[in-house]
């Protein structure tokens, strides 16, 4: 099967689990908070097919799409959201906070940043030749630790790559009312290079990151992947300010249909019927496992 395939189906898996995840937590099954990345699939998915196996992903409180794409268990993340045993750290973490192989999440944007910087240290110490991807969101950029740790990478030469998913919203604050001056200055005040893609195509994304990972990789030091993006659900669960002439207008860039018009139609229907029995079953066998007994924490 084409490569092109295999992206469209990373994506749709990421929008029908999503989209199942929220009709699920209408049902009270679900345990805390949940943040979807519906409408942002081509980054997790452009990123993912070109970083390497044994990079460190630190992700953030909108993780289950980065999980996908890094190739995680489906079944494993639908249990640990539903706070069961046999989930990602068994039940304890919920939506935000996840560990699977070289794969953390944390809930607080600001905070991971220093963190991811320590890992790429590691790293760099040990001479692996691993990188350390982190991803913040526009709201980061007013964390006085994310700048802290930009001064340290750049001056140490980290191997830390910067991935800013600029959704255009802090939660319910525009980006416009909430970050001064250029995002792109942010990171050139270090002398940070900066790749910038305003786009809904997987293969835009995916080249961008190609040539970010590259200059990373290579000994050079940060660098950021700088992609404008929109969410189509609310921040949280019901959490939106947006007027639905806003919604609708985002819409139109959806990346599965941008995506889809590459694809044969066999194809398109093919990735559907691959990846429903699998959302459907990783939320069934969740439902029915039992939820971690009180010895285990």
């Amino acid at each position: 099967m084409s490569d092109y395939f295999s992206l469209y189906k990373t994506m749709l898996l990421i929008r029908r689990f999503e989209e199942r995840l929220l009709a699920e937590f209408s049902t009270g099954k679900l345990v805390g908070t949940t943040h979807t990345y519906i409408g942002q699939e081509a980054d997790a998915a452009g990123i993912f097919s070109v970083a390497g196996a044994d990079d460190v992903i630190f992700s953030n409180h909108r993780c289950h799409g980065h999980f996908l794409a890094y190739g995680g268990d489906p079944y494993r993340l639908a249990a640990e959201l539903m706070g069961r045993a046999t989930g990602l750290v068994g039940g304890r973490g919920g939506s935000q906070h996840i560990q699977w192989r070289n794969f953390y999440s944390n809930g607080i944007q600001g905070g991971i940043v220093p963190v991811a910087t320590g890992m790429a240290l590691v790293e760099k110490a040990q001479k692996t030749g691993n990188i350390a991807l982190v991803f913040i969101g526009d709201g980061t950029l007013g964390e006085g630790s994310l700048y802290e740790s930009l001064n340290i990478a750049a001056l140490w030469t980290l191997p830390l790559l910067i991935v800013l998913e600029d959704n255009h919203y802090a939660q319910t604050t525009p980006s416009e009312k909430g970050v001064a001056g250029s995002m792109t200055g942010r990171f050139a005040a270090f002398g940070i290079p900066v790749w910038e893609r305003e786009t809904a195509d997987v293969l835009e994304v995916r080249l961008a990151a190609t040539e970010a990972i590259q200059r990373v990789r290579s000994g050079a030091g940060p660098a950021c992947l700088l992609l404008h993006t929109y969410r189509f659900s609310a921040h949280s669960k019901g959490d939106d300010p947006r007027s639905p002439e806003e919604l609708t207008r985002i819409r139109q860039f959806d990346p599965l249909n941008v995506h889809a018009k590459r694809l044969p139609s066999a194809e398109i229907e093919q990735a559907e019927t691959e990846v429903a029995p699998v959302v459907n079953d990783a939320f069934a066998r969740a439902d029915a496992d039992p939820f971690p007994s009180l010895r285990d924490y």
